[in-house]
């Protein structure tokens, strides 16, 4: 893998005895380069960061190999070093080499993908002045500046907080630089960080059930060896107090210097109410994720790197973060889809944690009230192993499951009779409701009642969702938006009606037939930031009946201790879609929304509508549990040759659908001569090429070819050669291997 003469200023190796190193570079081709090192210029160490001259430009690219033999007699030179030492430290240079031959994804790219943006920028990886800010004092009082007074209390309530932890929270840099001229906050050297994390003295652990007591256990002596554990624990049964409890006994019995915790949660929102758990407990506790700023994003990096952090908090892409002594890794709700990548690098941050445990001989906790299939079966296989919490941590019980036959009944608004009749009990013994529909908008149809035209994305093979207030159009693919129309789009006739339900049509009948009972909706329209929806959860547990009404964001990690009843308004979408991985996804939607209900002293209830109340699945998720229904499902998977009994690759392609129509059926043929190519090798099953599910996407059209094998050496040998094909020029594609979405 050399490099190729691309401009006249090249450098002859035969002239003297010269340096050669090779360079990955972010570009989606599978070879590093090999370039020359000036006699003036310090020799890259293998993880350095150099500019190179790459075509007509300069770019910049990783040093991957300090030591090459029989290079091109002629190169170009190295334009610059950047680090003087590796700045991709080694156990993630071998994580990105295994990543390279596992998703069959350009090295260059993937340690692009693994350094920060300031990092690919060329910002010096020097460390600046630790970002800490400490209240001065314990009491403010500035009622005429409320923000001011809210942040120093902020401060007092949880200790130093960096910049990016304070505008997680809500907090303004215009705050913090008010407070610091009135002398109300100081800045903190690291060495004072330092100082003030050996004298840290964290709040009092509970005492442990005896459940999480044997799990901590397991987890502890596991430490200093790989070992992946699925903690599979109901909701509210105490999970994150068993990460924090073990945690706890490895930092201490660490016997190298700055022993430190890598804790990956699935979503931002919940950063802030991770972060002050974890903060209580421990010094030093750092968040990574995608709201900060480049440079925020950049310094934490570096602070986790020199072992200032002691635990880092971060989402998906915090687990290529370097560490000078990680010793444990956590993640949180191991079975969300927010750990899988959709786009470019489509890795897993769950199963690379898995990996970087095996690499660094350390434990790895899974997480989970729902496991996925893949744990499970893992668990089977004996790869890992499962600490059961069968019990919440409160005593309380876990909530009861009700089926309401929609068949013929009367509703409001998607709401049934029965559900109205449960929702006005539950209120009138002063407790909280919650109203589960993962669809956000207020109908996903706008119809013409006299012709039954549609409203329907002019790039996209979907309906515009109604979205009110204000009164819009939206495609919740590509996010094209329109105006609402008096009349219909075909026939002209002033005849159009909202079909089906969302969020806020759910709102508002809600609101109508409980006038005077708060309805507070959760969804992405509705709260914008982590600041909203920590006001907001305040302003719900403050103890006053409520419905809650959302999507998918009521049903992570959150605590409603006043909630006793959750409604699931329409439970049979997700069973009956194309998606094989969609009856898991629907079930585990389930069962941790209905984990709300019941959490404290008073017992919950959870009323399900469905259409369809024979249905074997659903009657096994509500009558035997998760677990019951995961086995059913990992049965059916594996007779039907689906992972994660069989592994599985997906090849997608796509074109623009205003290609010359010469060009249109490149994308299919492409993915036809890949898969010509793939069915030389035995064991393996192809099905397509097909149109994908979405067959139109943002003005492509999408293709796909799933690949099944026996085993998954089979099928990576038969993807390896796939790297080397070039498609026609109109033509994007991927490959996608575990894929989560087949979509």
């Amino acid at each position: 893998m050399t490099s190729t003469p691309v401009s006249d200023t090249l450098f002859d190796r035969s002239a003297s005895d010269v340096s050669v190193v090779r360079v990955a570079v972010p570009r989606p081709l599978h070879s590093a380069y090999d370039y020359q090192v000036p006699s003036d210029s310090p020799k890259p160490a293998i993880g350095s960061r150099v500019m190179v001259p790459f075509g007509s430009t300069t770019t910049l690219g990783v040093c991957v190999a300090d030591h090459v033999q029989n290079p091109h007699d002629t190169l170009k030179d190295i334009l610059d070093v950047l680090d003087p030492a590796p700045l991709v430290a080694e156990d993630i240079m071998q994580l990105a080499n295994w990543m390279t031959d596992y998703y069959h994804y350009p090295l260059g790219e993937i340690l692009a993908t693994v350094l920060p943006v300031a990092a690919r920028k060329g910002r010096p990886a020097i460390l600046p002045k630790a970002d800490l800010w400490q209240a001065v004092g314990d009491a403010y009082s500035g009622r005429k500046a409320p923000a001011q007074q809210a942040l120093f209390e902020f401060l007092v309530a949880n200790g130093p907080q960096g910049r990016e932890a304070l505008q997680t929270a809500g907090h303004k840099p215009s705050t913090l630089r008010a407070l610091f001229l009135k002398h109300l906050v100081q800045q903190l050297s690291h060495t004072q960080l330092r100082a003030l994390s050996q004298d840290h003295t964290p709040d009092k652990p509970p005492e442990p059930t005896p459940e999480q007591a044997e799990a901590i256990a397991q987890i502890v002596q596991a430490q200093d060896t790989y070992q992946t554990f699925l903690l599979e624990g109901v909701t509210g049964s105490g999970k994150t107090e068993v990460y924090m409890q073990a945690m706890q006994q490895i930092l201490q019995q660490a016997s190298d210097p700055d022993p430190q915790v890598l804790v990956l949660v699935p979503e931002i929102a919940l950063t802030p109410q991770t972060l002050a758990r974890f903060a209580a407990r421990f010094a030093n506790v750092g968040m990574l994720h995608s709201n900060l700023t480049d440079l925020d994003r950049f310094n934490t990096w570096l602070r986790c790197r020199e072992g200032h952090t002691q635990v880092l908090i971060g989402t998906r892409s915090a687990i290529f973060t370097p560490f000078k002594n990680l010793r444990m890794i956590i993640v949180d709700e191991e079975h969300d889809s927010s750990y899988k990548q959709q786009e470019g690098l489509r890795y897993s941050a769950r199963d690379l944690a898995a990996k970087r445990g095996l690499d660094l001989s350390i434990p790895v906790v899974l997480g989970s009230a729902t496991p996925s299939l893949e744990s499970l079966h893992n668990v089977k296989a004996k790869r890992y192993t499962t600490l059961p919490l069968t019990q919440r941590a409160t005593g309380a019980s876990m909530p009861s499951y009700h089926l309401i036959d929609m068949r013929g009944q009367d509703q409001s608004d998607g709401l049934s009779v029965p559900l109205q009749r449960v929702i006005r009990t539950h209120l009138a013994d002063n407790a909280q409701v919650l109203i589960y529909l993962n669809r956000r908008g207020f109908a996903p149809t706008l119809l013409c009642r006299s012709c039954g035209w549609q409203a329907t994305c002019s790039a996209c093979d979907a309906r515009l969702t109604l979205h009110s207030q204000p009164n819009h159009l939206r495609c919740h693919h590509c996010g094209f938006r329109a105006p609402v129309h008096n009349q219909c789009g075909e026939c002209k006739q002033p005849a159009l009606m909202p079909v089906g339900l969302g969020t806020q049509r759910t709102e508002e009948a809600l609101a109508k037939l409980f006038p005077n009972v708060p309805v507070y909706r959760i969804d992405r329209d509705s709260v914008r930031s982590n600041a909203e929806l920590e006001a907001r959860f305040k302003d719900i547990n403050s103890g006053h009946s409520a419905i809650l009404v959302g999507t998918q964001m009521l049903a992570k990690g959150h605590h409603f201790p006043n909630v006793t009843l959750v409604g699931v308004i329409n439970a049979d979408a997700g069973f009956l879609s194309p998606d094989f991985r969609a009856p898991e996804r629907t079930a585990q939607l389930i069962e941790q929304v209905a984990g709300r209900a019941g959490r404290a002293h008073r017992p919950g209830q959870v009323w399900i509508q469905t259409f369809q109340p024979e249905n074997p699945t659903l009657r096994k998720l509500i009558s035997e549990g998760y677990l019951a229904f995961a086995d059913l499902e990992l049965k059916q998977r594996t007779e039907a040759g689906l992972p994660p009994a069989a592994p599985m690759a997906m090849l997608r392609a796509d074109i623009l659908q205003n290609a010359e129509p010469n060009k249109t059926n490149e994308a299919i043929d492409f993915l036809n001569q890949c898969k010509h190519a793939i069915t030389a090798n035995d064991g393996l099953t192809c099905l397509g090429p097909i149109p994908a599910p979405l067959g139109r996407l943002a003005g492509r059209l999408r293709y796909q070819l799933m690949i099944l094998a026996t085993h998954r050496t089979q099928l990576h040998r038969a993807l390896h050669p796939l790297i080397n094909v070039k498609p026609p020029r109109q033509v994007r594609w991927s490959i996608d291997v575990d894929p989560y979405d087949s979509l």
